[in-house]
């Protein structure tokens, strides 16, 4: 009986250390002196076993400031583009919700699939089982939250949204002013819930690769707050 070559641990962890250092399955591959498939097969197994962790893990979380934001993507190809067999398939526009702790950067909970209101309502009813205690919340301006967040936490949460006002002479390029953020509050203190995204605006503008868009908002909360 033919039996296939398994990695032992510490080439598993060599190669999983390798790809969180930002290297590419083909030069993680060639440092690691696996075959490409090799490591391309491991990838899954790996995301596995970090979202049964995180899910097992992060319970009874006390955070005092958590931040929510939405980062977009697509599978297989952008929504107008795909076809209606591509569509059944589970192509197009796709958004990772996150619930990031502002003070340690622990991403809290996470959540893969649209941006309707049903998404919102299972993304937050999620984050409320993982946090104890009151908590500061900030979103941006998407109105699912309102709802969302009111069934999930009910009153026991001090909720704020936060807009950034840019004004843009041209497409795609980087904001001519802007006018600073915008603190809106919806429920509990409003001194407790003074607004947190700044952090995860920043990280998500990096996260896209537009560097001058991470610039700009770091700029803009450096001179506000």
């Amino acid at each position: 009986m033919y039996c296939m070559n398994r990695l032992s641990t510490s080439e598993r962890a060599k190669i999983i250390a390798a790809l969180v250092e930002g290297n590419s399955l083909r030069s993680t591959s060639r440092l690691c002196n696996v075959a490409f498939n090799t490591v391309l097969k491991l990838v899954p197994e790996i995301g596995f076993a970090c979202a049964d962790y995180h899910d097992a893990n992060l319970r009874n979380v006390r955070a005092r400031r958590i931040q929510c934001d939405e980062i977009w993507q697509f599978v297989g190809a952008k929504h107008k583009n795909a076809t209606p067999e591509q569509k059944m398939q589970g192509w197009g526009d796709v958004w990772t919700w996150t619930a990031i702790d502002a003070d340690t950067k622990l991403c809290i909970s996470y959540m893969v699939g649209g941006r309707d209101s049903g998404w919102a309502f299972d993304f937050m009813q999620d984050v409320a089982q993982r946090v104890r205690g009151r908590v500061q919340l900030t979103t941006d301006g998407h109105k699912p939250y309102l709802e969302a967040v009111e069934n999930a936490f009910g009153m026991d949460v001090d909720f704020a949204t936060e807009l950034v006002l840019c004004f843009h002479r041209r497409r795609n390029l980087m904001a001519s002013s802007i006018s600073g953020p915008e603190d809106r509050f919806f429920g509990g203190s409003a001194t407790a819930a003074r607004p947190a995204i700044s952090f995860w605006k920043i990280a998500f503008a990096v996260f896209t690769g537009n560097i001058l868009a991470a610039l700009a908002v770091g700029l803009v909360y450096a001179a506000m707050r």
